[in-house]
């Protein structure tokens, strides 16, 4: 006797086990690429870091990372120090890169417990890199990146990226054209931590003045400016007790 495929029970059934076999799917997809997923998340923190500090493959104007084939490599010539900074205490730890800072900061303020800072020490023609992870919202999602700072508090390079931010507009603030105006940019004045702001209007659009505290602000992305420039101002702060420590 034929099916009756009308019956209000065939469509339950029929959805139901079609969710059951859909799901199974994705999940066993989800299990087989887990490492895989996790390997390209370890190397692209490790092009991300490498980035702010110069270790690319750029040309004029286009941003290029070290290739997958040889990160891991330059990662270990580059960084040579790993640390993880909890409040006054200082560890070495190679696998501070990994640490997840959305994770992070929800599990410290859920156990009220001090935040773990990660900070990568590199050396490259004989100058020290400080690079400080960052993380911040935009106007539609995350905003992320990488500052690397001097033993003088000087910015050597940065490298930023977003989840969602509009294509064209706020989506530039991983451009060569915003990045590169970090560079030489001050976040101290004296003893006083001051950051760096994204800023609308700016009286220096060509950016020589390194000293002001600002760069040129992206057109049309006025709210992800002020997430990235509040991103900068609370992250950066956090490792001002161990950065001053580098210009006693």
């Amino acid at each position: 006797m034929a099916t009756n495929t009308d019956k209000n029970l065939y469509t339950v059934l029929f959805a139901t086990g079609m969710v059951i076999i859909v799901g199974a799917l994705l999940a066993f997809l989800a299990s087989s690429l887990k490492e895989k997923i996790a390997e390209n998340k370890r190397i692209e923190k490790q092009q991300n870091i490498l980035y702010a500090m110069g270790i690319n493959e750029n040309d004029e104007s286009s941003v290029e990372f070290v290739s997958k084939d040889i990160v891991g490599e330059e990662f270990s010539k580059y960084i040579t120090k790993q640390l993880v900074i909890t409040g006054t205490d200082v560890v070495e730890d190679n696998n501070a890169y990994l640490i997840d800072l959305k994770k992070e900061e929800a599990e410290s303020k859920a156990k009220k417990r001090a935040r773990r800072l990660p900070l990568f020490i590199g050396n490259k023609d004989n100058t020290d890199f400080y690079i400080i992870p960052v993380r911040g919202k935009g106007l539609w999602d995350a905003i992320w990146g990488y500052v690397a700072v001097n033993s003088d508090l000087v910015v050597q390079g940065v490298y930023f990226d977003h989840k969602g931010e509009t294509p064209g507009l706020g989506s530039n603030i991983k451009e060569r054209f915003f990045m590169d105006d970090f560079k030489g940019e001050h976040i101290v004045d004296g003893d006083t931590f001051k950051g760096i702001t994204a800023a609308k209007g700016n009286a220096d659009p060509k950016n020589t003045n390194k000293t002001d505290f600002e760069v040129d602000a992206i057109a049309g992305a006025t709210i992800t400016g002020d997430g990235l420039s509040a991103m900068l101002k609370k992250d950066l702060k956090m490792y001002m007790p161990y950065l001053k420590t580098l210009k006693q």
